[in-house]
């Protein structure tokens, strides 16, 4: 397969998403990294955990720097990011598989929850 075709489609995927699409799309990252990292820690492999919790971070800077705070739930989300963060830093440096357990659901739900929002703001544009 040629991979600048595949790159010129990834691209172009992205480029015609919504900004709620693209939100999912991350969201979706934050977990499966936050899976991998899951995963490596079981079998050690530190590299791996570090670099998926890392992405995990760096995702969640990310959502945290595009906030519009114009909005009241921006100064939540921004409070939960940086917790997020701070917890991501804390089972980095602990190698701590239980926080990390903790963790991954509340990630999941945020996404779950973005997810639902997506869908019924794409349902009332579609009655309006």
């Amino acid at each position: 397969m040629d991979a600048r075709g595949y790159q010129q489609y990834k691209q172009q995927s992205i480029n015609s998403m919504t900004p709620g699409e693209l939100l999912l799309l991350l969201y979706d990252e934050l977990v499966k990294r936050s899976t991998l990292a899951s995963i490596a820690l079981d079998r050690q492999d530190w590299p791996t955990f570090e670099a998926a919790l890392d992405r995990c971070t760096d995702i969640i800077n990310y959502l945290d720097e595009t906030l519009d705070h114009q909005y009241p739930i921006s100064h939540d989300l921004s409070r939960m990011y940086d917790y997020f963060t701070y917890d991501l830093g804390r089972i980095k440096l602990g190698r701590n598989k239980g926080e990390l357990e903790r963790l991954r659901p509340m990630l999941a739900d945020l996404r779950d929850t973005f997810r639902a929002a997506e869908k019924n703001s794409s349902a009332q544009e579609m009655q309006a």
